[in-house]
């Protein structure tokens, strides 16, 4: 991973967000630290009948406003500060879209890509006895991320009922729709994008007509493709992922394209565009960019070679600090991970709703409660941006730094 250190990104985000508010100092001590943190060492069975030890986390920053809510990755270089970091951000993601949950995040520190299915089994299962005690759809419902997917979720979900000796569908989201999962999860992230972008085209008045992605996995497959199915006109001129980055000026044809990849793993070799060097995909003329890899993507380094006129963060913490101000000098317009990627926890919550009710929604219904979200989280934005002079992201961390204070407050903590 990057030698940026997320949390204290994240630390620093809000430290700004205070100042523009002015938040008491107890308050911000209390948003500045996680409630809880949880690590736990997992024996798990290898393939080859030998026993493993793998280290794990749960880490559940903020339940003011609800119980926490955020995925479990999967990841060999993970680290503690990551996931703090990224539990920090899903606390003021929920809060800015105003869902009634918190923020958590958890990890174990594997290589997926060498691992078995049976291995992965074994892992999820691991997990779920070492967390058990403190998730609950009261206390902390994880979800997917990073290198894990509904199968995973779905065996968590059974393993967790297997020590509670009751169905609970609604202790992880994301599953299966065999198992309590919802219509329209499987888009919603990427989704949530695309409106976001719906709404910012609208107020910059700025067309949507070339777009690059960075980081084609689910999050930048899904976008591609809806990319180009909401906003007709657009078309994919440059992409990348861990294997390369191609260029079509004319654009690329999407279906072909995630097919190939999905085919072979990487987008390398595709016979639709031409090869080019990873680092320059960032910096081809675009209209909208989005990053949908790892943190820090973009920093003080490339930040001045960044030519697309909106950058859509669909990956968790993908710009510095540094990078915001570079970006805003220059009049590029960034819509915030804590916005534009939180279409994925806002169909989780539609996803808990429906499970603690028995009852499930048609796709179309989900999609348009789904806008009718980002809508308004994009406006709530936008006004804080135009009262307080600043940047989208600090816009963004004012309305759920607040929000989380207030329940804070309410509830007498400080």
């Amino acid at each position: 991973m990057s030698s940026y250190n997320s949390f204290e990104t994240a630390k620093q985000q809000v430290i700004e967000a205070a100042k523009i508010i002015r938040l008491d100092n107890a308050t911000l001590n209390l948003l500045l630290k996680p409630q809880r943190e949880f690590a736990f060492t997992m024996p798990v069975r290898m393939d080859n009948g030998s026993v493993e030890i793998m280290e794990g986390y749960r880490i559940q920053y903020n339940t003011a406003r609800g119980p926490a809510k955020g995925g479990i990755r999967f990841h060999p270089d993970e680290t503690v500060d990551v996931i703090r970091a990224l539990a920090c951000w899903m606390t003021w993601k929920t809060a800015v879209v105003d869902l009634p949950l918190g923020g958590g995040k958890g990890g174990v520190i594997c290589n997926p890509k060498v691992l078995s299915e049976r291995e992965l089994e074994n892992i999820s299962r691991a997990y779920i006895r070492a967390a058990a005690d403190f998730i609950g759809t009261e206390k902390d419902i994880p979800a997917p991320d990073v290198y894990t997917n509904p199968q995973i979720m779905a065996w968590m979900m059974d393993e967790y009922e297997t020590i509670v000796r009751k169905h609970s569908s609604g202790i992880l989201t994301d599953k299966p729709l065999q198992i309590g999962g919802s219509e329209g999860r499987r888009d919603a992230t990427s989704r949530g994008g695309v409106y976001s972008v719906l709404e910012a085209c609208k107020y910059y008045n700025i067309p949507p007509k070339r777009f690059i992605v960075q980081g084609f996995g689910n999050a930048g497959q899904r976008v591609a493709l809806l990319h180009s199915e909401i906003l007709s006109e657009g078309k994919l001129v440059a992409v990348s992922d861990s294997s390369s980055a191609l260029y079509n000026p004319n654009g690329m044809n999407v279906h072909e394209l995630v097919r190939h990849k999905l085919q072979t793993g990487k987008i390398k070799g595709f016979k639709g565009a031409e090869e080019i060097d990873r680092d320059s995909a960032l910096e081809i003329e675009a209209d909208i960019l989005y990053p949908s890899a790892l943190e820090n993507a973009i920093n003080e380094f490339n930040a001045e070679k960044i030519n697309s006129k909106i950058i859509c963060e669909l990956a968790n913490g993908p710009t510095t600090p540094e990078a915001d101000i570079i970006l805003h000098q220059r009049g590029i317009k960034v819509l915030p991970d804590i916005l534009a990627s939180a279409g994925g926890v806002i169909v989780s919550y539609f996803e808990m709703v429906q499970d603690s009710s028995s009852f499930f929604w048609e796709e179309a219904g989900v999609n348009k409660a789904l806008e009718i979200k980002i809508k308004k989280a994009f406006r709530s934005v936008i006004n804080a941006q135009e009262s307080n002079n600043v940047h989208p992201r600090l816009a963004a961390m004012i309305v759920g730094v607040a929000r989380v204070a207030e329940a804070c407050k309410i509830r007498g903590w400080v």
